[in-house]
């Protein structure tokens, strides 16, 4: 970097913009999820959320990224179950999944996006224990979220909350569904974002397959 820097021909400063359209940038914040594998055997997990911007702002020296901030979500009402209290986590959605099968590592796997996340789990697992889908098959295949749930921010459950379908999903369901009393809701977006390592054995030999869905950007890649 230092070799490209030049003092006499500097880069222009940027203007310094409007602050309230700025604020909406700081406050967003995103999830990254990724699994990878060796060929001895050892399998990874891992998600990271910064929550809201920058996170804490606190950077792991030598590693380039942030610690996450969602100590915000405790709560300070006394006797709540997320209330703030020394050595304690609040509930959050940083749920890298894991399977073991016969006490061997059998699945690396996560599915970002919040609230989506605990729900997109069962489903992908469903999928393919349930229903034999292939590791690509059981991302891709259509999603249903329940929204409207009490929230670590304070929002409060009315009326049971909704289920939000994904095109894909029978309409004759839905009609079903709702006869049994539910809010039945069709949207487009915000089913997650899934990615997966699985071990196969073939011949003896182990096999690592890989999926990556098509609902947000990612990859996966063997070598």
């Amino acid at each position: 970097v230092e070799a490209g820097v030049s003092p006499a021909n500097p880069t222009a400063s940027q203007p310094t913009g409007l602050p309230l359209q700025a604020r909406n940038v700081i406050d967003d914040g995103d999830t990254i999820y990724m699994c990878t594998a060796d060929d001895e055997g050892n399998m990874v997990s891992l998600i990271q959320s910064n929550y809201r911007g920058m996170g804490s702002g606190i950077v792991v020296p030598g590693l380039g990224f942030m610690f996450q901030d969602r100590g915000e979500l405790f709560s300070m009402e006394p006797g709540h179950a997320n209330v703030y209290a020394p050595g304690k986590r609040p509930f959050h959605t940083i749920i890298p999944g894991f399977v073991m099968k016969d006490g061997k590592p059998w699945e690396a796997f996560g599915v970002m996006g919040g609230g989506m996340q605990p729900q997109g789990h069962v489903q992908v697992l469903t999928n393919q224990i349930d229903f034999d889908l292939n590791l690509q098959e059981a991302g891709d295949a259509s999603r249903w979220q329940h929204e409207g749930d009490n929230e670590p921010t304070g929002e409060k459950m009315e009326k049971g909350g909704y289920v939000e379908v994904e095109s894909g999903i029978p309409y004759a369901t839905v009609r079903e569904l709702e006869k049994r009393g539910h809010d039945m809701r069709f949207d487009v977006g915000g089913y997650g974002g899934y990615q997966a390592i699985k071990v196969e054995t073939h011949d003896g030999q182990r096999i690592y397959v890989g999926a990556s869905e098509s609902r947000k950007d990612g990859q996966a890649a063997g070598y």
